[in-house]
């Protein structure tokens, strides 16, 4: 055994290499694909009912207010980047726990974010579209509330891009 002081603290910082921290890593991919999809899809299908209404009364407004769609979109875009530079990080032989934990976190993170991001997207997707069919003047109010809303979901982007940075060596 060790019993030098000096010689225990480094192997009690050291993270052991594990089999199952990979599990950890590839959850975040998960995580980081399901969320964010729902989130997009969820606000694809609540404010493209919002289109579908408008269209019945002005169809020359539906190309212009497609962008809610478009905004909810990019959200799936937003889990499929931290899905694929997890995975690109992901190793069976050098993946510590540290690593597993991080990308878990990370994913959630972006996923989570683009879940309510998508939720937000959908609903003012939703009313705002039906309201600028009645008054075009909104527009410019819609957009904005939009921009704050996908911010929800970049936000996350940018905190799961510094977690999938984290790493940790192992041993053993």
């Amino acid at each position: 055994g060790i019993t030098d002081p000096q010689k225990m603290v480094p192997v009690l910082l050291a993270f052991a290499c594990s089999k199952t921290a990979s599990f950890f890593g590839f959850g975040g991919v998960a995580a980081a694909m399901i969320f964010a999809n729902i989130g997009a899809a969820y606000g694809t299908a609540k404010s493209g009912v919002g289109i579908a209404s408008l269209g019945t009364l002005k169809p020359e407004l539906v190309m212009k207010n497609i962008i809610p769609v478009v905004m909810a979109g990019v959200l799936g875009i937003y889990g499929l980047i931290v899905a694929v530079i997890i995975t690109q990080s992901v190793s069976k032989d050098s993946y510590s726990a540290y690593d597993g934990y991080a990308h878990l976190t990370a994913g959630l993170c972006c996923g989570l974010s683009g879940l309510a991001a998508g939720i937000a997207i959908g609903i003012v997707g939703d009313a705002g579209v039906r309201a600028v069919g009645q008054n075009e003047n909104l527009f410019v109010g819609l957009i904005l509330i939009l921009i704050f809303a996908e911010a929800l979901g970049l936000y996350g982007l940018i905190v799961a891009l510094i977690l999938s940075q984290a790493s940790e060596s192992c041993t053993g």
